[in-house]
This record gives C-alpha cells, sequence and structure tokens, in this order.
C-alpha cells in the first residue's frame, strides 16, 4: 500500500519543518513500513550542521523512523486512518542500540524500514533502519507511547 503526502499528513501532527518522511512505497498496517525521505540542501538544519559540510543529524534520522513508525500505527488494516487520531499523541519514549554508519548528505534519499516488534494501545516497540542507496545508515530499537490528548 502506497500512501502520498496528504494522507501522510492525515496520519501525523508534524508539519514543516518537523515533517520528515515524504512518501510511503509500502505497507503492511500494524506490522511494517518502507518509507522515503528526500534529503534536501533546503533543510533548516544544514545551515548549522554543519556549515561547508552539511549532514543531516542522526536524531532526525531517528525522528524521521518513528514518523514512520506513527503512520502504520494510525492505520487501519483497510487502510483507512484510525477514527480517533486527532486526540491521540504520539510521542517517541525510548530508543536503544543506535548506530549511526555513515552520514547523510543533500541529495540522499534516505529510505525508512520500521517493523513493529510490540504494538499495544499505549506502548509501541519498533525494530527501525535507514538506508541509503541500499547501504545502512542508521538503525535502532526504538519505543513510542500512544497518549489521549483529553487526558494530558
Amino acid at each position: 500500500m502506497q500512501v502520498d503526502i496528504q494522507s501522510i499528513m492525515a496520519r501525523l501532527p508534524h508539519r514543516y519543518p518537523m515533517l520528515l518522511v515524504d512518501r510511503v512505497l509500502e505497507m503492511v498496517p500494524g506490522k511494517s513500513i518502507i518509507a522515503i525521505k528526500n534529503v534536501t540542501i533546503n533543510e533548516p538544519f544544514f545551515n548549522g550542521h554543519f556549515p561547508g559540510r552539511p549532514v543531516m543529524p542522526g536524531v532526525l534520522i531517528i525522528e524521521a523512523l518513528a514518523q514512520a513508525a506513527a503512520i502504520f500505527s494510525f492505520t487501519e488494516e483497510d487502510g483507512s486512518c484510525k477514527q480517533d487520531i486527532s486526540r491521540k499523541a504520539y510521542y517517541l519514549v525510548g530508543v536503544d542500540g543506535a548506530r549511526f554508519r555513515k552520514p547523510v548528505v543533500p541529495g540522499d534519499q534516505l529510505q525508512l524500514e520500521v517493523t513493529a516488534d510490540r504494538v499495544s494501545k499505549v506502548i509501541c516497540k519498533y525494530s527501525a533502519r535507514a538506508t541509503v542507496d541500499g547501504a545502512v545508515v542508521a538503525e535502532a530499537a526504538i519505543m513510542c507511547a500512544i497518549r489521549d490528548l483529553d487526558e494530558q
């Protein structure tokens, strides 16, 4: 199942400059996703990271992976967006075993691959990795918490 930017924005509250998923190539709702982040020189973080040698910050690669996880976690089996998503917040609460193997630079197309290890109504655990041209550039186990905005 492919998902365009409008459907991504329906599932995530993030907007520019923090929306870090451009397109979904494959998705099995509740199970896995392969998504794309096109890395361009226009990204605001490149002004300071690093002048003259732009490198995408590792924490933003992890954030992109967490956003990809949220997309398939907030998608019903039939591909529709879960109904109560507007009243939910999805927080990145844990990152284990993060490794950054290679710099991500302007012009790269970051492929985000996330698989659910355990999904519940409140805590979700995932195995995640990011690749560029088939080479692993980052990987981590991530944990996210789903919170009801009405209870915060």
